[in-house]
């Protein structure tokens, strides 16, 4: 093997320019695909990133009612709803892959906070537990977060966002000066801001819908003072942190069914619900599959057809050593060993256009994506496919001209000499 392998090097270096035009077919196909499938992941992780925001795994479940989510301030208090007691909260913590687990009460406002003339012109309050912050990638910028005694003395106190604390002080120190919810004076602690932060592109009324529950101003109130301001016993949601992205889709279903088998309303339209940031991901991914199919079945064709460059390449060279074949039968040469030589030579130039088409795909992807804009994301998976695969097409277009030379009469051969 290691000396059909000098000689297949051999042979390549004696005729460089015929094995580099032999090679550019299978150099161009692997190139395209390499450069398709780089933009095709880069693509789906954009797609993911988008809907799930950057490095954010956390699940989102919240009471619907039907295809909505439900509504307190239109629709009331419903019943058979319960509150979130440290015992639901210790079952959906033992959730596979769950790390934490916060609950808290959640309402869209219009206009309900204020800080004297300033009022927010939309945005969200909450109602919060200690670890709702730290869970949701929240970081201290000003002041101090919620704190169990907050919780447990129903103190009077607010954290607010970088966009709400902008908005309503117009960049001077918020902490320590006192904003109004629904008329209830309350003392800003802290201001926060999401680390990570990612801005998500809208281009529909749909978007909107998927983003508005986590983008906008929002004002953080501990749980416990949540009855000063709205009712007592309002349906509260939850948060799970995931360890994986991947295992969100499954802990949103866990973690729903865990809360609706709590449910006890005649209301069959109340259900816990989580927002599938991830199967929403999947979907609009599949509606590009059909698209990427096409584009990698159009980058195979030109392998198809550097391989057929390799055949023809390779039964010119079956030709012109006619003699060195004749010569090896005459002295003993078996077919199988002729046989090997010739594939191994085959698969050797196919395997170096291989190389040289991850390093050009690899370039390729790159440059598309500057000039268009699209991520990629590189696939080493693919990438030593992508050898291994050239190498193969090389074996598969050499065995025709293997076999001929094998099979060569060792007479003949040497009297075209």
């Amino acid at each position: 093997m290691i000396e059909n392998i000098r000689l297949a090097f051999r042979g390549i270096l004696s005729h460089k320019m015929r094995s580099f035009l032999t090679m550019l077919g299978i150099i161009i196909g692997i190139a395209a695909i390499i450069a398709i499938v780089s933009t095709i992941k880069g693509t789906n992780e954009q797609i993911k990133m988008n809907l799930v925001g950057s490095g954010s795994s956390n699940v989102q479940v919240m009471l619907y009612q039907g295809d909505w989510t439900y509504e307190t301030e239109y629709n009331g208090v419903p019943e058979g709803v319960p509150q979130m007691t440290e015992s639901i909260l210790e079952e959906l913590r033992s959730i596979k892959n769950v790390s934490d687990v916060a609950s808290y009460y959640y309402r869209e406002v219009y206009e309900g906070v204020s800080y004297l003339t300033t009022s927010l012109s939309g945005g969200y309050i909450y109602g919060i537990d200690t670890n709702y912050l730290s869970l949701c990638g929240y970081t201290v910028m000003e002041g101090r977060a919620i704190t169990q005694r907050d919780i447990d003395q129903k103190l009077k106190v607010a954290v607010l966002d970088k966009e709400s604390a902008n908005t309503l002080f117009a960049g001077e120190d918020a902490v320590g000066k006192t904003i109004e919810i629904k008329g209830e004076p309350f003392t800003v602690i802290g201001v926060v801001e999401e680390m990570n932060s990612y801005e998500p592109t809208i281009n529909s009324v749909e978007d909107y819908y998927t983003y508005s529950y986590s983008y906008g101003s929002k004002v953080y109130i501990p749980e416990s003072a949540w009855a000063i301001v709205y009712n007592f016993d309002e349906p509260q949601n939850v948060v799970l942190k995931v360890n994986s992205v991947d295992d969100m889709t499954d802990v949103g279903k866990a973690a729903a069914e865990i809360l609706n088998s709590y449910v006890t309303s005649e209301d069959d339209t109340l259900t816990y619900k989580a927002i599938d940031l991830m199967e929403q991901a999947k979907e609009i991914q599949q509606l590009s599959e059909a698209t990427n199919r096409m584009l990698l079945f159009i980058a195979g064709i030109s392998l198809l057809v550097g391989g057929i460059g390799v055949m023809n390449i390779m039964l010119v060279s079956v030709t012109e050593r006619t003699s060195e074949i004749g010569l090896k039968k005459a002295i003993g040469a078996r077919k199988g060993k002729l046989m090997h030589q010739f594939l191994t030579e085959a698969a050797v130039l196919t395997s170096i256009g291989g190389i040289f088409g991850v390093v050009v795909g690899i370039v390729l992807a790159q440059v598309i994506s500057r000039i268009s804009e699209t991520p990629v994301a590189i696939s080493i998976p693919a990438a030593l496919l992508a050898v291994v695969f050239s190498m193969f097409i090389g074996i598969l277009f050499g065995l025709l001209p293997a076999r001929k030379a094998a099979n060569l009469d060792p007479v003949e051969a040497l009297r075209r000499e």
